[in-house]
């Protein structure tokens, strides 16, 4: 019996033979054409101008930007007993227990305010600001299966878990909306709450850049050095009892309130309690807001672009 080969026609070996054939391996490693190049054919990277915010990049993967936000959401209250309602009653249990021991006990001044109004507006805006850096600061090393199995925009990670603390933003400020008309502080500050509740957005924005930039920056820091996660909460934790967020600015001698405002958070919980309940708006409090959040746009960048080539290798 013949078989067909390339050459033409051959007879089948001997069963010796063929047993001898198949047990010989397929290819030899120690040839030529079995050894792998020392360096590989192609290296995916991100851009060198500023990948970290490339629009186009950013603009093409939308879509995995959704659906990261979503994965995150339902991690966060997967098996949960109440789920989603943690995002209202985290704030809610705050709000009274500081009522209770501040406002009630200490008598803490609370601007004219009903002193419920005034520490849920400061802890809402806080929560915010404080739960996005640490959870943005352990997005990239959190991902690392992710991270070393496929390309995409690194910084896309702590974009979506900020974009879950927003929705949560969101819900919480339902209730806060509850808590204006049961205090009617609507109706008690009608006349300017018109004009500044247009601020508000623009408020929220700059807030919401500004928990981006230390986010990606912690980020980026963790990767390497992981004393950035240990440290960050500790800082955040003393970062909240220099801020009037428990307690009204009025309270800080006047000599030291220029000094005070050089603190990037009070502009931004007093544009928030200005705009939505009429107080005043502190204009250089704000502006120093605004300067510091433009200053760490431009350092997050500059360190994630360094640093994001070797997020793979090092986390």
């Amino acid at each position: 019996m013949t078989v067909a080969t390339r050459e033409g026609s051959s007879s089948l070996p001997e069963p010796d033979t063929a047993a001898a054939a198949a047990a010989k391996p397929l290819f030899n490693r120690s040839t030529k054409s079995a050894s792998l190049p020392d360096e590989p054919l192609a290296t995916i990277e991100p851009n060198k101008s500023w990948g970290a915010f490339d629009r186009r990049e950013l603009w093409a993967h939308r879509e995995l930007l959704y659906f990261l936000a979503l994965r995150d959401l339902r991690t966060r209250y997967k098996q949960t007993l109440v789920g989603a309602v943690w995002v209202i009653l985290q704030p809610l249990m705050m709000t009274l227990i500081f009522t209770v021991f501040l406002g009630l006990l200490v008598r803490v001044p609370s601007a004219g305010l009903p002193y419920p109004v005034f520490i849920y507006s400061g802890l809402l805006p806080w929560m915010f600001i404080s739960g996005g850096i640490i959870g943005c600061s352990s997005s990239i090393t959190g991902n690392a299966n992710l991270l070393t199995k496929v390309y995409f925009p690194r910084v896309l990670l702590p974009t979506a878990y900020l974009a879950t603390k927003l929705v949560d933003f969101c819900i919480s400020f339902v209730i806060l909306a509850i808590l204006i008309l049961i205090y009617r502080v609507v109706l008690h500050y009608q006349v300017v709450v018109t004009w500044k509740l247009a601020v508000l957005p623009f408020i929220v924005i700059l807030m919401t850049v500004f928990t981006l930039s230390i986010g990606i920056l912690a980020a980026s820091l963790n990767v390497r050095y992981r004393d950035v996660g240990v440290a960050l909460p500790v800082l955040i934790q003393l970062w909240m009892f220099t801020s009037p967020i428990i307690y009204p600015p009025d309270l800080i001698p006047l000599r030291w309130h220029n000094i005070y405002s050089l603190n990037p958070i009070v502009g931004l919980i007093q544009g928030f309690r200005g705009a939505l309940l009429g107080t005043e708006i502190p204009r250089l409090a704000l502006a120093v807001s605004a300067i510091v959040t433009a200053i760490l746009v431009v350092c997050a960048a500059f360190v994630f672009r360094q640093t994001e080539k070797g997020f793979a290798d090092v986390v």
